[in-house]
């Protein structure tokens, strides 16, 4: 059996790996490390959770113990699709390179430029970094990439998904033509096998797994259940997913709970913690200083379950992971094995619990054809229809057709306290239609509510001798109370000529008729003669001059 001693690594590198704890290369490692101290380019194949990080970090330190790098030059490069991915590369360094003087920078998002300035200033011989904010240091002119030498490209797969290979193309051909590319990935789509072909020369292809197969060490099950209604489906997958975090007791040590959308995150998350779950969410919106606290504590035990996006499923090395929950079926059928992977790792045992619906159907097709088995079906802990004792199930959500029509008076869904029995209906009086007849009900156009009433029972918006007032509201302008007359200056009319008329409409129109006379007087008169306009020029002309 093959040993790290017998890999030709570095005295110093082979020292810290054996201090870590390591004693027997796993097969990626054993078969990447000595094409790459060689200096060829070197294609990994092979499913998380087996070791790609060491495969060409021991190398690359036992290559760059010598030389020293410049300012602004580094002499390596690793591009990781995620901060924490890359959080912990940078920690792997930290680990097998303890005993070799190497300087290292960490460019990552959520970070301060100035601090990353200052280090790149230095010069540093292993720069690790994302994709977009390496490149934000290159078009400020505070990074040159002329002097890589070794260019490493891990989880080439997730850079695809994520839309990297844009930018994993511009940053290929910033670097030099000569270096040596470390090439990993746990699947081999198309356009990664297209980028390979084009950008590494002669590689040594390793592949120790079949592509996208799950680790014989993990318990895999799946949970089916169809909810009982649609408008209830959510919160009745969130109770199933609580039941079988239940169901699994003190076997479940701590788990990830991975679902598709942020915004579900956020939810999973809250309604754990309201059932007295200790969960904590993890996503790509979230400060890097909380993404990394949260992190730290469930790697410490101090956090049970994190519930977590695809950005935690590529790249974090937590041995200890007890379960995984699918909570939402991944829509890529590569992202459940990555998924998967975060338990069972280094020869542990792990159990993966999925959730699907009837609309997951598709899903769930993609992933056992891609694994190339079924997915045992196993006993839902809990059934739409059963509850808790003292749990009520929740009231139907009413729709917004029948809130508008019980808004408008027509006929929406009762109440429960306005349900009466059939024999009360039954004995109950008829509204009188004369009632209705004689004081119909209208409503606010504003506001599409029915008039309070006041005290007297009687509707509000009447006049003070009942009449309606159409439009108004509460309140009759008092200029809309003047007649015409008055408002143009004339003599209003005398109370003995104005009947006494109870309804609007006659009062409106009398003083229509006492405008139209003094109207038509006026315009009989002859017209008076226009005076001849004097400017002041003329004024101010004297007797004298006129006869001049």
């Amino acid at each position: 059996m093959t040993s790290f001693s017998d890999l030709n690594l570095n005295p110093k590198v082979l020292k810290a790996v054996v201090e870590a704890g390591y004693e027997t290369p796993t097969p990626i490692q054993a078969g990447a490390i000595p094409p790459a101290l060689e200096g060829r380019d070197v294609l990994g194949i092979a499913q998380t959770g087996t070791g790609k990080t060491a495969s060409f970090t021991l190398p690359m330190i036992t290559q760059l113990a010598r030389g020293r790098a410049r300012a602004r030059m580094p002499r390596s490069l690793v591009l990781c699709p995620t901060r924490e991915l890359a959080a912990q590369v940078a920690e792997n360094f930290d680990t097998y390179a303890k005993h070799v003087k190497l300087t290292k920078a960490l460019l990552i998002g959520g970070v301060s430029f100035k601090e990353q300035d200052v280090l790149i200033d230095k010069g540093v011989d292993v720069l690790i970094a994302t994709p977009g904010r390496l490149l934000d240091h290159f078009e400020r002119g505070k990074l040159i990439l002329n002097d890589v030498k070794i260019m490493v490209v891990d989880e080439a797969d997730r850079m695809l998904d994520m839309g990297f290979i844009p930018d994993i193309e511009r940053i290929f051909g910033l670097v030099p033509f000569t270096r040596q590319t470390l090439f990993f990935s746990a699947t081999m789509a198309p356009e990664i096998e297209r980028i390979t072909n084009t950008f590494l020369s002669n590689p040594a292809r390793i592949e120790v797994a079949r592509q996208a197969t799950a680790s014989e060490t993990i318990e895999q099950r799946l949970l089916q259940f169809k909810p009982t209604r649609r408008d209830t489906s959510a919160a009745e997958k969130r109770e199933m997913l609580r039941a079988a975090i239940t169901a699994e007791g003190e076997r479940c040590t701590n788990a990830i709970i991975f679902c598709n959308r942020k915004v579900d995150v956020d939810i999973v998350a809250k309604s754990l913690q309201k059932h007295g779950f200790n969960a904590e969410p993890i996503h790509g919106d979230l400060d890097q200083s909380h993404r990394t606290r949260t992190l730290d504590s469930f790697r410490e035990g101090k956090l049970r379950l994190l519930v977590a996006s695809d950005v935690a499923a590529r790249g974090l090395d937590i041995p200890s992971v007890s379960h995984v929950f699918n909570y939402d079926l991944p829509s890529h059928a590569e992202d459940y094995v990555h998924r998967i992977g975060r338990t069972g790792r280094a020869g542990r045992s792990g159990v993966a619990i999925s959730i699907a619906v009837p609309a997951d159907e598709k899903y769930l097709t993609a992933i056992e054809n891609l694994i190339a088995k079924e997915i045992p079906r196993a006993e839902a802990p809990w059934s739409p229809g059963a509850r808790p004792e003292g749990e009520e199930r929740p009231a139907p959500r009413e729709s917004s057709s029948s809130r508008t029509r019980r808004s408008r008076g027509g006929r929406g869904r009762p109440e429960e306290g306005d349900r009466k029995a059939p024999e009360e209906a039954a004995a109950a009086p008829r509204a009188e239609p004369e009632r209705e007849r004689e004081a119909p009900r209208t409503r606010d156009r504003d506001t599409d509510r029915r008039p309070p009433r006041d005290r007297d029972g009687d509707r509000r918006g009447r006049g003070r001798d009942g009449d309606r007032i159409v439009g108004m509201g509460d309140h009759l302008p008092d200029f809309i109370a003047l007649s015409f007359e008055e408002r143009r200056g004339g003599p209003a009319a005398s109370e003995a000529e104005t009947p006494e008329v109870e309804d609007e409409a006659p009062e409106t129109v009398a003083a229509v008729e006492t405008v139209e006379a003094p109207v038509a007087e006026d315009a009989a008169k002859p017209k008076p003669k226009r005076r001849k306009r004097v400017t002041k020029k003329a004024e101010e002309a004297t007797p004298e001059d006129a006869a001049g």
